[in-house]
């Protein structure tokens, strides 16, 4: 099987399994229906379209920086009547960083692959006033297990986040370990001898906005130990600097 690795990363990220009506909430880690839809995006499928080979592939997480829970409440008017819309609760991941992986047949995982460098639709963490900070490839998709790549994959955690970790144990008199302790979250196969750790309603069937469903698939946790390389940075070039009005077109100055 191949497989491919995403970095997930962003001022905020919103994964949401069972959110409903006007409590929108998120979930702890990106579930298989947001990161099934950012795949479909990157290839231009419509909302109507067949996802039954995306559904198909096998998918986990590892947890590299939990993040922080943010709750916002939000306001919308309609667009015709101006009629206020029922306040709502959005409830975010800030800060959080993610590798995720999906496995599957080679050629499929080639194509998003090459569909997640020049995506038709841009990629967003789960609703689209989330968007990626840092490149979503993580490198060339490879032959072997999901989970062992996840276990394998270098630690993606911020900068600002490895120092905050390693003066915690200088406060304490320690000396900060050489790996960091990381959760894993895998796609559970269906077994009557194991019962999944987790249930979540996060099987992509239709994203047609006017029936969407999602059914039950079985999640099961456990943790990895990965290396802190020395002097590790984020693996992304620093952006490059942001200077708005660049391409903005100097007025000419009147003469009368």
């Amino acid at each position: 099987m191949s497989v491919l690795l995403l970095r997930l990363a962003g001022p905020l990220q919103s994964w949401g399994s069972s959110a409903r009506f006007t409590r929108r909430t998120t979930e702890n880690a990106p579930t298989k229906s947001g990161v099934v839809g950012l795949l479909a995006a990157a290839q231009g499928r419509r909302r109507d379209a067949d996802l039954s080979d995306l559904a198909a592939l096998e998918f986990g997480v590892r947890i590299d920086q939990p993040g922080s829970r943010l709750r916002d409440f939000h306001t919308a008017h309609h667009s015709d009547t101006l009629k206020s819309m029922p306040l709502s609760e959005r409830f975010y991941l800030a800060d959080a960083v993610f590798v995720a992986g999906v496995s599957g047949e080679a050629g499929l995982v080639q194509r998003l692959y090459e569909a997640l460098l020049e995506p038709v639709f841009l990629p967003y963490l789960g609703r689209r006033s989330c968007p990626p900070s840092r490149p979503v490839t993580i490198a060339e998709p490879s032959e072997g297990e999901l989970e062992q790549a996840l276990r394998e994959a270098r630690w993606e955690a911020s900068g600002w986040y490895r120092r905050q970790r390693a003066a915690s144990f200088r406060r304490r008199g320690q000396e900060a370990p050489d790996d960091v302790r990381l959760d894993l979250l895998l796609d559970s196969p269906a077994d009557p001898d194991r019962l999944p750790d987790i249930t979540l309603r996060d099987l992509p069937m239709s994203f047609d906005p006017r029936h969407r469903r999602y059914g039950l698939r079985g999640v099961r946790t456990t943790e990895t130990r990965v290396p802190i390389e020395p002097g590790a940075r984020p693996s992304s070039p620093p952006p490059p600097p942001h200077e708005p009005t660049s391409l903005l077109t100097p007025v000419t100055p009147r003469t009368d």
